[in-house]
Parts: structure tokens; sequence; C-alpha cells
């Protein structure tokens, strides 16, 4: 073997194989408190960047670099990828923190698990392999987590990395994102749209255990482990920093995988908003419905196939008011009963209608437990 190539080990049967640096597999005995997961598909382009910015990470005021590592899932590349993270093990810079999992092409999901159960750490961050990585995540995510024993799960803002101008959806969604910082945020926008970027997180391995890890199907892998964890009464929460690139490139999953397409993210949004109004609500299956124009009524159809029976559709436009579709009338403000005494869905999604409604439900008296974002 060259005295340049990380040495493999490789596992019985049909399992990964797994790439470590000699030095490393000396301290195995010492497992680190972050580990950080990544997987890679075809991604010579853009993957030296991403290690590099994990490779210079520092401490910053008040927060010590966290001791880490960093799972390569190498999910059956045929670029130079392979290549490129041998190379990459055995630099300097690595710190012999790199280690590397080879496996057959099989997707994101079995890429992320495979990752998780090669990671040591208590902390588990995510990062993808075009993004790039603010030299103080770790040590700030790390020290929000040890500091707020409660708290599941740890991200961050994003940097839109993209042109605004030609991805102003992609952009605007980011912004959205961006605007969710507390737990409270976070859990009552969740059924809107995933709440949190996915490789901006680093999570307790503990929820893993208790709650699971990705699920596959048709459905946005992260969306769905957050829609049920927060079910089972996760915590998340943002740090007001943007700690790391979400890099705009144009094969971007949710642009090329039907998992991330408008009819799965409907079918998910139901499946979990169902079980948590069958959990939450006093009046089930009954609910109101603010917002009954065409993409409210796409977007929920689903929802009504789960048993879920919308009252009415209220709506402010006296040209709609007093229509019935599909059966259900259209009523206007009026005619919602009073606070407590009814579970609304805020379906708006037009620019600032959602806001708005909010904003009146609020100032009639109607509070959180009334109402939530669909």
């Amino acid at each position: 073997m060259s005295p340049q190539q990380a040495p493999r080990v490789n596992p019985p049967n049909t399992g990964p194989t797994l790439t470590v640096n000699r030095a490393r597999a000396l301290r195995a005995d010492a497992p680190p408190l972050v580990s950080v997961v990544l997987p890679a598909f075809n991604a010579a382009r853009t993957l030296k960047t991403a290690l590099d910015s994990l490779f210079v990470q520092e401490p910053a005021a008040g927060c010590p670099l966290p001791s880490f590592e960093i799972i390569v899932v190498n999910d059956g590349s045929t670029d130079d990828s392979a290549a490129l993270l041998d190379t990459c093990a055995n630099e300097t810079a690595a710190q012999s923190r790199l280690r590397v999992v080879h496996l057959p092409h099989g997707g994101i999901v079995a890429a992320l698990n495979a990752g998780l159960a090669a990671a040591r750490g208590s902390f588990i961050a995510r990062m993808d392999a075009d993004d790039t990585a603010h030299p103080q995540r770790l040590a700030l995510q790390a020290a929000h987590l040890w500091g707020k024993s409660g708290l599941t799960l740890s991200a961050s803002l994003a940097a839109f990395g993209g042109n605004r101008a030609n991805a102003y959806g992609f952009a605007h969604f980011v912004d959205w994102q961006n605007s969710l910082l507390s737990p409270t945020e976070i859990s009552r926008n969740r059924f809107r749209d995933t709440p949190v970027c996915h490789p901006t997180t680093m999570f307790r391995r503990e929820a893993v255990e208790r709650w699971g890890s990705y699920a596959d199907g048709n459905f946005a892998e992260d969306w769905e482990l957050w829609l049920r964890w927060l079910h089972e009464g996760a915590l998340m929460e943002k740090l007001p920093q943007a700690l790391l690139i979400w890099n705009d490139a144009p094969d971007r999953a949710t642009r090329t995988d039907g998992r991330y397409a408008a009819d799965a993210c409907d079918g998910l949004r139901a499946l979990w908003l169902a079980r948590h109004l069958e959990r939450h609500n006093p009046f089930h299956p009954l609910v109101w419905v603010i917002g009954g124009g065409r993409m409210a009524r796409r977007r929920l159809a689903p929802l009504w196939r789960r048993g879920v029976c919308p009252a009415a559709y209220i709506e402010i436009d006296a040209k709609k008011i007093g229509n019935v579709v599909g059966g259900v009338p259209v009523l206007g403000r009026e005619a919602l009963p009073g606070p407590g005494r009814c579970r609304i869905l805020n379906a708006l999604t037009a620019h600032g209608a959602a806001e708005e409604a909010a904003n009146w439900l609020e100032q009639r008296g109607y509070g959180p437990a009334d109402w939530i974002l669909a």
C-alpha cells in the first residue's frame, strides 16, 4: 500500500467500506463530541470547498472548538469523489478527522442513515457537499446544545448562495426560514413548509435513538424527520447568525427529485397535520379554513382524505362568499365561531396574506391554541 493512501477497512458481508486515517484509528477509544454527516454523490466539483470549510473550524468567543469528526458518505459516486476523499484524508488540515463510508449508490436516505450509523459523536451536525460552513459554526452550535439541555436541535440562519434575480422563489423561501428563530415559531410554522434548513442543523444523537432516523418514501426526508420529532415534543431553535452558505446548485434535489414536488409535500403535510389535529383539536374532525382559493384547496385535499372535515372556507372576497365548493360553504370572517369554540387552519398562501389573517385573528381574541398555519 502506498504510504499516501488512507487504509481501507472492509466490514464483513456487503456493508459499507470505511476509510480512516491511521492516527484516527489509534484514537478510536476517544469519541468526538460532534460528528458531521456529509453525504456526497458525484460531488467532486464542490466537495473540496465544503471539506476545507470544516477543516478550518475555530473557537468562538466563549465557545471552545468541540472535538469533531467528519463522516463523508460516498453514495456510489462515478466521478472523482473517491479519489479526492483519499487525498483529503491525508492532508495536514484534516487533522485525522475525516472518515469515509463508501456505499453502492442508494440515494440520500440510505447515505444519511449510514452516516448516522458510523457517527460516534453525541451531537450530529449535517452538511451537504455543495455548501460552505462558517468557521465558528461547530463551536457556536455545540455550545448552543451544551448550554440548553432541553434543546433537541440547533439550527442557524442560512446565507443564500445564488442569484436572487434568477432564483427569487428559492431566495424568498430561505428568507422565510431565516425569519423563524424560536422553538414556538419553528413549531407553529412546521406545516407550512420545512422550517429549518437541513444542512445548518446540529442535533442530539438521543433524538435519533428515541424517535427514529431518516425515513425513505415519497417525501422530503428532512421535513418528515422534523415533523415526526416535533410531533413527539422536540424543541428546535435557531442561532441568529448565518453559519452556512446554502448554495443554489442547478442540480439541487428540490429541483430534480419528485420527492420534493408539490404533491409529495401536500401528502406529507396532510399526514402529520392530521395526526396533530387528532391529538390537539377538541372539535376533531371539524376545522374552519381561512382561505378557500384553488391553491389552498389543492394543498389541503390530502388532509380531507385523511378524515379531517372542513366546516367552511372563510373568505374576504365578496364575490366568493355564499358559494359552495365541493359541498363546503364559503363564508365571511364574521361567521367564524368565537375564540375557544373552533379550530382554524390559516391556509392563505399569497405574499403577506397569512400574516394579515394572523393579525386579524389576534385582534379578535383568537390565541395560539385556536389556529395553526397550514
